[in-house]
C-alpha cells in the first residue's frame, strides 16, 4: 500500500459527522507517520469527483452513520474500482439497519432483545407492547446512540418515538435488558478482546461515548473465563452472520445469568482517542494505534469479486 495514494474518507453527511472528522484526522496522522502518501477527503455528494481529482488508489473509510457506514460509499468505490477498508456493500447495509441485522442474527442462532418496529404515522402505546416497560427506543439506521431514549413511564413513550422519528422513518422499540455492556473487537476476522463499559449516565449514550471521563473502561471485561470465552466466540459469530470483512466491533449486554444479548455490529467502529477498538487492539493484541491503522489498511480490497474490464 505504500506505493499507492490513500484517500482517508471522513466527515460525511450523517449525524455522526463530527465524530467521523475526529476518526479521520487520527487515521490520517497515523498513516502519515508510517510513511504513507495519504490525503484527507471530507466526503460530500461530489465524492466521485474528489476521488478522481486526488488520484486516490485505495480508500481508508473513517465514516460513521448514513451514506458512509451503510453501503452507499462502499458501492461507489466498487463501481469505480478503488479498494477500500472494512466490510462490503451488503454487510455494511445489514449492520447499519438494526431491524434487518436482528433478523440475520436470529437466523444465525444469536440471542437478541425482544423488539417491535414502528413506522412513521403508526400509533403505538405502552399497553400495545408485547413486553413490559422499560423499553429502549431508537432510530433503525443511526449509530453512536443518536436519537436513543430509555422509556420507563407510559406517558413518555410518544416523546421518545417522536425524537427517534427525527432521524428515521422506521423506529425500533426494544425490551430493556439490564446487564454488563461488553464490546468485542474483531480484527483480521478474529476476536482480539472484549472490553466492558460502565457509563456514568443512564446508558452508554452519545455524551458518554465521546466525552472523556463519562465512562469507565474495564479490560478485559469483568466476566468469568467461561463467559469471556463465550462472548468472544459470539462476537466472531455476529461478524460472520452479516458477512463482515476485516474488522468490526460487536456490542453485547451480558446478564447476571450469563445470557449474551447481541445489540449490534459496528462495521466502521470509531477511531478517536476515546474509541473502544483501538483500546481493545492495544490491550488485547499489543497493537499501537498506528499499527492498528496499518493492519486495517493492509486488508483494503474490492468485495464484489473480479470486475469484467
Amino acid at each position: 500500500m505504500k506505493t499507492k495514494r490513500i484517500g482517508v474518507l471522513m466527515g460525511g453527511l450523517s449525524a455522526e459527522r463530527e465524530v467521523s472528522l475526529k476518526s479521520g484526522a487520527a487515521v490520517q496522522e497515523a498513516l502519515r507517520s508510517r510513511g504513507y502518501d495519504s490525503v484527507a477527503i471530507d466526503v460530500g455528494r461530489d465524492l466521485a469527483e474528489a476521488l478522481r481529482r486526488e488520484r486516490v488508489e485505495a480508500a481508508f473509510i473513517a465514516l460513521h452513520g448514513r451514506y458512509g457506514e451503510d453501503g452507499c460509499v462502499q458501492g461507489l468505490l466498487e463501481l469505480v474500482g478503488i479498494p477500500y477498508t472494512g466490510s462490503g456493500v451488503l454487510a455494511s447495509a445489514l449492520a447499519m439497519h438494526k431491524l434487518y441485522s436482528k433478523q440475520a442474527f436470529a437466523a444465525a442462532g444469536l440471542t437478541i432483545t425482544p423488539h417491535v418496529a414502528v413506522r412513521r404515522g403508526e400509533g403505538l402505546t405502552a399497553d400495545q407492547l408485547p413486553f413490559e416497560l422499560p423499553v429502549v427506543v431508537k432510530p433503525v439506521q443511526e449509530g453512536s446512540s443518536v436519537g436513543v431514549s430509555i422509556v420507563k413511564e407510559p406517558e413518555r413513550l410518544q416523546a421518545a418515538l417522536d425524537a427517534a422519528f427525527g432521524y428515521d422513518d422506521l423506529v425500533l422499540v426494544e425490551a430493556y435488558v439490564k446487564g454488563q455492556e461488553v464490546q468485542v473487537g474483531i480484527l483480521d476476522d478474529r476476536p482480539i478482546g472484549a472490553i466492558e463499559i460502565t457509563p456514568k449516565r443512564e446508558f452508554y449514550d452519545f455524551e458518554a461515548k465521546y466525552t472523556d471521563g463519562m465512562a469507565e473502561h474495564h479490560f478485559p471485561a469483568r466476566l468469568s473465563p467461561d463467559r469471556y470465552k463465550r462472548v468472544m466466540e459470539l462476537g466472531l459469530k455476529a461478524h460472520q452472520a452479516l458477512g463482515c470483512a476485516g474488522y468490526s466491533r460487536a456490542d453485547f449486554l451480558v446478564t447476571g445469568e450469563g445470557d449474551c444479548y447481541l445489540l449490534e455490529v459496528n462495521t466502521l467502529p470509531g477511531m478517536t482517542a476515546l474509541s473502544l477498538l483501538p483500546e481493545i487492539a492495544r490491550k488485547g493484541a499489543g497493537l499501537s494505534f498506528d499499527e492498528l491503522v496499518e493492519r486495517i489498511l493492509s486488508s483494503a480490497a474490492l468485495k464484489c469479486g473480479a470486475a469484467a474490464a
